[in-house]
């Protein structure tokens, strides 16, 4: 997932530069909402870590 959301960002920032905001307005905020999502499971993942022991 965190490929995903990475991938996304690259795309956004590539389109920024060559001026294409059509495709950078709509990769950026699923970008955003990937990231989001892997840092919530990585938070989980750590919580269920520590209780697990």
């Amino acid at each position: 997932m965190l490929f995903y959301a990475l991938a996304l960002v690259a795309i956004a920032l590539v389109a920024g530069v060559f001026g294409v905001m059509g495709m950078g307005g709509a990769s950026a905020p699923v970008a955003q909402i990937l990231a989001g999502l892997f840092v919530a499971v990585f938070i989980l993942s750590l919580i269920a870590g520590v209780l697990r022991r």
